[in-house]
């Protein structure tokens, strides 16, 4: 069994930053492709980034490129997503989610490729 922890999230105005983390426990050994996605309200739950664990190779979505940063903490089951320049457009609860698969191949923004979710952190862009 695999536990996602997504922590992190909260209100800042536009033009500003958050870092949220993902701890991961349980069984993760295999959890290799790890990723971040949000959910804004009447909206389809959006892939925004990927990380390879072992490897460290990361992908991003158009959408976020340039502006967020996903990152793994050595030698800890952790991801963090730093997210710079927000707009009032991020507005949504963000997830961390993970599946088992070389270098984060195959549908990696579909959200029906992962396995294990958190319960996600609620992020607010507003002035």
């Amino acid at each position: 069994h695999v536990q996602l922890v997504e922590s992190g999230g909260g209100l800042v105005q536009p033009g500003g930053s958050l870092r949220l983390s993902c701890a991961a426990s349980g069984y993760t050994y295999n959890r290799n492709c790890m990723a971040w996605f949000r959910q804004a309200p009447g909206k389809e739950r959006e892939g925004l980034a990927t990380v390879y664990t072992p490897g460290g190779y990361t992908r991003y979505a158009d959408s976020v490129k340039g502006r967020f940063t996903i990152s793994k903490e050595k030698n800890k089951n952790t991801i963090y997503l730093q997210m710079n320049g927000l707009e009032p457009e991020d507005t949504a609860m963000y997830y961390c989610a993970a599946r088992s698969v070389p270098n984060c191949v195959g549908n990696y923004w579909s959200k029906w490729s992962y396995v294990n979710w958190g319960q996600g952190t609620q992020v607010t862009v507003s002035s």
